[in-house]
């Protein structure tokens, strides 16, 4: 499908980056009797597919800000218009060898996501959207699930670690849910959660404590496919605020119900 030449910018950018992180995936597996010398490694490696983006999309479109996990945020010259990043998103599966992470690169307008891209270099799948043109992964349209029944469902969401304050939260989520649907999962990468919620592989996903280059591109991905995004908090503002629960329509009413408890 042609897009704006944003998207075919941030496109670009994405499959340079992923070039980049194979080749370093396949120098972690050797690096694995170190943990130390691992972690150093993927550390590296995450800066330098973030400067190779923010070199492609700066070069591109220098007037535009900039926000992304590495380096932070920088204002542009238009101030309505701004890149939101996420280099690596599933760090802690690329340092284990786990082949599922993405780079993910979102364009925001007056406060807008109006555009986005997730890439899975690992499995070669592009999904991408822009505000009103849908959503797609590779050459093939996406729309979200059908399935309309919670026992039929599958969801994903992300579990707190390191003693994180949110886990008894996400628990009392899981007790809820867990019993009326067909499957949870946790697969560590919320860029790909959101995506796959596009594609109609989950029928919704939610979780807490997020950034917002985590979450940018896949709120249009998902919006475009047909799907719901909301503040897991009604009320809260995504992008700023970190929790999000999204889902096909069919199901979202009963699927928000559970997890939010009323």
């Amino acid at each position: 499908m042609p897009g704006s030449a944003n998207l075919n910018i941030m496109i670009k950018a994405a499959r340079k980056a992923g070039r980049s992180l194979v080749k370093d995936f396949r120098e972690v597996e050797q690096l694995q009797v170190s943990m130390k010398g691992a972690g150093d490694f993927v550390s590296r490696a995450d800066l330098a597919v973030e400067k190779i983006i923010k070199d492609e999309l700066r070069g591109a479109r220098p007037t535009y800000g900039w926000l992304a996990e590495e380096n932070g945020g920088e204002d542009g010259e238009d101030p309505t218009r701004r890149w939101i990043v996420d280099p690596l998103d599933g760090t802690t599966n690329f340092l284990h060898g786990l082949p599922h992470w993405a780079v993910s690169i979102a364009l925001e307008h007056k406060g807008k996501i109006v555009s986005g891209v997730i890439y899975d270099p690992a499995k070669d799948e592009m999904f991408f959207a822009e505000k009103g043109e849908g959503a797609w992964m590779n050459d093939s349209r996406l729309r979200v699930s059908g399935r309309g029944k919670m026992i039929e469902s599958i969801f994903a969401t992300g579990l707190p670690f390191g003693g994180r304050s949110d886990l008894p939260e996400t628990l009392q989520d899981l007790a809820r849910l867990m019993p009326v649907c067909a499957g949870v999962r946790r697969w560590g990468s919320a860029a790909l959660d959101m995506a796959y919620v596009a594609a109609g592989r989950y029928e919704g996903f939610w979780e807490r404590r997020l950034n917002a280059w985590d979450l940018a591109a896949g709120i249009i991905i998902v919006q475009e496919a047909g799907g719901f995004v909301e503040p897991l908090n009604e009320g809260d503002d995504i992008l700023a605020d970190g929790n999000v629960i999204c889902g096909n329509e069919l199901i979202f009413d009963k699927f928000t119900k559970a997890v939010r408890g009323r």
